[in-house]
């Protein structure tokens, strides 16, 4: 049995694993420029952020109908589930869509479907949390909400994503000010590939209640000791880093050290169809790579459980860290 542990870092658009992609293309008449799987998965080599961005909108083309975002949503939790996932904080991205026809209610219900069934089904609780494309207009993302609020009573959050680096985020104050007048929680990708001033300002204009990625944060000292003060949770996605050339390879990833210094990290799988694995693959590497110690990792699961959403139900996370604390790892 694998440790249990929240996942709060997932694009659902990212486990659309090559054999689902080729499914739906079937399904819905939609040609694909690759040749078969395997030359499909020859793609997935990335030489940035952009070079994989341009190739996940791509292959969003075959999400046509409620059934595929239920196909979907179920393929990554029956997946989540094997390696150990209890929770999960799922991200969508409307946007990218309603630019192609797909109005908000199909996604929604569409997921909602493998979401709403996931703790009978899997024993995974989860949460579905809204994503703005950076790289589209601020306008964009408030007629975005709006299109959002038939369906709030099943999206709890909403966070922002795709290219950083040129998107700051204040550029998006308006829209987080509206969705937090809804009572909404608020995430935002930040310090990934842009600076640590993008941390800082994610938490002052945007009033973020976790950061996701925050990898560049450890450039300032002065940032650092904030998110160790204010218990500001990280939900780092190592092997995505190594795929996104973040950093050289897994050995050099800075994890540790942030531990060390009091940071309250999680391990992500971010898109785990694109970078190499799950959840439960993020901790193995990391333990494997960085030689993390048990009790290290039992920090990480129960992180994760702790900078959740789950204030709705502070039973089920009591009963998720009373999982983490009676584990026992399987002897090596």
């Amino acid at each position: 049995m694998p440790l249990p542990k929240a996942e709060l870092h997932l694009h659902i658009e990212g486990t659309l694993e090559p054999e689902l992609a080729f499914e739906l293309a079937a399904r819905n008449s939609v040609p694909l420029p690759y040749a078969d799987e395997d030359a499909l998965r020859e793609a997935y080599r990335f030489a940035d952020l952009q070079s994989f961005l341009n190739l996940y909108y791509e292959l969003m083309a075959v999400l046509r109908t409620e059934r595929d975002f239920e196909d979907l949503a179920e393929a990554y939790l029956a997946r989540a589930a094997a390696q150990g996932v209890r929770h999960a904080e799922i991200f969508f991205d409307p946007q990218a869509h309603l630019a192609r026809g797909v109005e908000m209610g199909t996604v929604v219900e569409g997921l909602w479907r493998a979401l709403g069934r996931s703790r009978e089904r899997h024993g995974v609780s989860t949460r579905l949390i809204m994503c703005f494309l950076r790289d589209e207009s601020a306008e964009s993302a408030l007629a975005t909400l709006d299109a959002a609020k038939p369906y709030l009573d099943r999206i709890t959050g909403v966070g922002l994503d795709s290219a950083e680096v040129g998107h700051p985020p204040a550029k998006f104050r308006e829209v987080y000010e509206a969705a937090a007048a809804l009572g909404l929680r608020r995430v935002a990708h930040a310090g990934e590939e842009g600076p640590p001033e993008y941390v800082t300002e994610a938490l002052d204009v945007l009033g973020v209640e976790r950061v996701d990625h925050g990898l560049r944060s450890v450039e300032d000292p002065a940032l650092v000791e904030r998110l160790v003060r204010d218990r500001v949770p990280l939900t780092l996605c190592p092997l995505s880093n190594v795929r996104l050339r973040t950093v050289d390879t897994l050995a050099d990833h800075p994890l540790p050290a942030m531990l060390d210094a009091g940071l309250m990290c999680t391990v992500n799988s971010d898109d785990p169809a694109y970078f190499g694995g799950y959840a439960g693959d993020n901790f193995d590497a990391v333990r494997r790579d960085l030689g993390l110690t048990e009790e290290r990792l039992r920090e990480l699961a129960r992180n994760s459980f702790l900078a959740s959403f789950l204030e709705d139900d502070e039973e089920l996370r009591a009963r998720y860290l009373a999982e983490v604390a009676a584990y026992t790892f399987p002897a090596a």
